[in-house]
């Protein structure tokens, strides 16, 4: 594997395996100190007069994953930053675990349960025909806890704050949503879709639909197109890879 200072800044393509409470920037800025770090020794090392050579490299992520999610995060650098965009329009898988019974303002477990429903009706017939109606294209409303700017500021900042955002819903593609084991009030479950499909919202929607509530437990994203985390590095093993290399 080629790890040189050129390699990075010219551009390449990094699976991470992100870890949990981690936001995607947290990863990009791990990685863009550790390269700095590790590039800045190496030229110190191999050339310690040479004062022109630069050791900044051009970096950014394909796609955001919640703090309290895990997974595939696409890293580019270099030329490939100006590939982000491709990378974030492909498929994406994800496993994960919905609790019903019970809602969080964020629809996950960022903020503590605000509401309690009976779940005790729920069946497993009774789930795979509710996703019916959450499979295909169909509209989807992102929630108050996102990312997604409002008038210049983030929405979730908005409803930390108190306030409402106003957020309007987007059309998105869900092909595959089955439930791989249920354990009521817990259902595993996996998913494929499109681009800018908010998991949380599809478990409180499908919570909804059960005349019921439920909120997001568990999340991985385990597929980006071609791209699988059985792929990625975890954060230590970047480290290392970098020391071996060079």
């Amino acid at each position: 594997m080629d790890a040189t200072l050129s390699s990075y800044q010219n551009g390449r393509v990094l699976l991470i395996n992100k870890p949990y409470k981690w936001t995607s920037f947290d990863v990009v800025n791990k990685i863009r100190l550790m390269l700095k770090k590790q590039f800045k020794n190496t030229l110190e090392l191999n050339s310690p007069d040479n004062k022109t050579q630069k050791s900044t490299v051009k970096i950014g992520h394909a796609g955001t994953l919640d703090p309290l999610a895990t997974g595939l995060l696409i890293i580019c650098t270099g030329k490939y930053t100006k590939e982000i965009e491709e990378f974030q329009m492909q498929e994406k898988e994800y496993v994960g675990t919905i609790c019903f019974g019970s809602t969080t303002p964020s629809f996950d477990l960022e903020q503590p349960i605000d509401a309690v429903y009976p779940f005790e009706h729920i069946t497993l017939k009774a789930i795979q025909e509710a996703i019916k109606q959450f499979t295909g294209t169909f509209e989807q409303i992102p929630p108050a806890y996102s990312a997604i700017k409002i008038n210049g500021r983030r929405a979730y900042k908005l409803a930390r704050s108190g306030k409402t955002p106003e957020l309007k819903a987007k059309t998105i593609s869900v092909s595959v949503f089955e439930i791989t084991n249920l354990q009521l009030p817990f259902a595993d479950f996996k998913i494929v879709c499109s681009k800018g499909t908010y998991i949380r919202s599809l478990a409180n929607d499908l919570g909804k639909a059960l005349n019921s509530g439920a909120h997001l437990t568990k999340l991985c994203r385990t597929r980006i197109g071609t791209f699988k985390l059985e792929q990625a590095m975890e954060i230590e093993q970047m480290q290392t890879v970098l020391q071996h290399h060079l």
